[in-house]
């Protein structure tokens, strides 16, 4: 009993750290990746090819004068970054990174390497992550500042307008699987299958699922306020819409809650879409962190290339395409499923 509290513990810490140390260094990743497109240098002054820039702008940030405007609701005002990054960080427990390990033989019986596994998964970490617009709505509203309440009235349409085709694209693979297990789902993906008769292809819901995998996808950059889905922070209407009125590590939050979010939108889109731990060389969590990344550079690079949508064109594009599309996808593949 106490060997296991211990092995939860170390898993718990494992997963907190490795998510804390991403998120910060998804920052400078952005900056390099985004000046590299742009033929620039990036971040270079703080450590070589500024690697501890992240480490600089976390102290700075922790510094800077922390000042709350006079006329908030100050109650909601700070507890509004809080409800923006405690579900972007607590989604991750039922993520399977792995599938099981003896660490070197240190432990008696083989470790899983998720925190948790629940037959639920999938709507756990839908349900946890769909929190996290409470955090921007509340920000938007408690500031008293009528461009933060734009934004924050942006982010919750927006968030109704994609959260039902998001849910709708991973149904498909529900009905294939039988289980919301995400371990399960990714044990459904072991081995080879023939994509159109033709081609020896892994067995991931990637292939019978392409247009699932690009509605969440889509839907997930949409979730994330990432470009080009940004109209609730858009600095050229908005002033940085709900985070308009923070400063220091409060503002901090809003940012650490966003890259915590991309990591979490990548490693479900890992799990369901591209086989989560499995590989061509044999299962391992390496499989697991390098799609996860490949991910995460399609949400850099999509911000580097792509222009921001107007409103009226955002919510069209998500109730009169992705919906429909969605609706679609499920359909068909329900009456595959049948057909089987």
């Amino acid at each position: 009993m106490l060997e296991a509290l211990i092995i939860m513990l170390v898993k718990v810490g494992v997963v907190f750290g490795a998510l804390l140390l991403t998120v910060a260094y998804m920052t400078w990743i952005e900056r390099k990746v985004i000046a590299d497109i742009q033929v620039r240098l990036g971040p270079m002054r703080v450590g070589p090819h500024g690697l501890l820039q992240p480490i600089a702008d976390g102290i700075k940030l922790m510094f800077k004068e922390d000042l709350i405007p006079s006329q908030v609701d100050r109650t909601l005002f700070l507890m509004a970054p809080a409800l923006s990054i405690i579900p972007a960080f607590i989604a991750f427990a039922v993520i399977p990174f792995g599938d099981s390990t003896t660490l070197f033989g240190l432990v008696s019986k083989p470790v899983p390497l998720y925190i948790t596994d629940i037959n639920v998964g999938v709507l756990y970490v839908f349900g946890i992550t769909s929190l996290g617009v409470y955090g921007i709505v509340l920000a938007g509203w408690s500031s008293n500042n009528k461009y933060s309440l734009l934004g924050g009235l942006r982010s919750s349409a927006q968030m109704i307008s994609y959260e039902l085709s998001m849910s709708l694209s991973v149904v498909g693979i529900l009905l294939l699987v039988g289980s919301l297990s995400l371990v399960d789902i990714v044990k459904a993906q072991v081995g080879l299958s023939w994509w159109f008769g033709v081609l020896p292809v892994p067995n991931w819901f990637l292939f019978s699922q392409p247009l699932g995998f690009i509605i969440y996808f889509t839907c997930a950059l949409a979730e994330t306020n990432r470009a080009p889905f940004d109209l609730p922070e858009a600095e050229t209407e908005l002033v940085a819409g709900f985070h308009s009125e923070y400063s220091s590590m409060k503002f901090a939050m809003f940012f650490m809650a966003e890259y915590a979010n991309m990591i979490t939108a990548s490693a479900v889109a890992t799990t369901l879409f591209l086989g989560g731990w499995l590989g061509p060389i044999g299962p391992s969590p390496v499989w697991f962190i390098g799609k996860v990344f490949l991910l995460l550079f399609l949400f850099i690079w999509f911000r580097a290339t792509l222009p921001r949508f107007r409103y009226d064109q955002l919510m069209t594009f998500g109730w009169k395409r992705l919906l429909p599309l969605a609706l679609l996808n499920t359909i068909v593949t329900a009456i595959v499923a049948v057909g089987r």
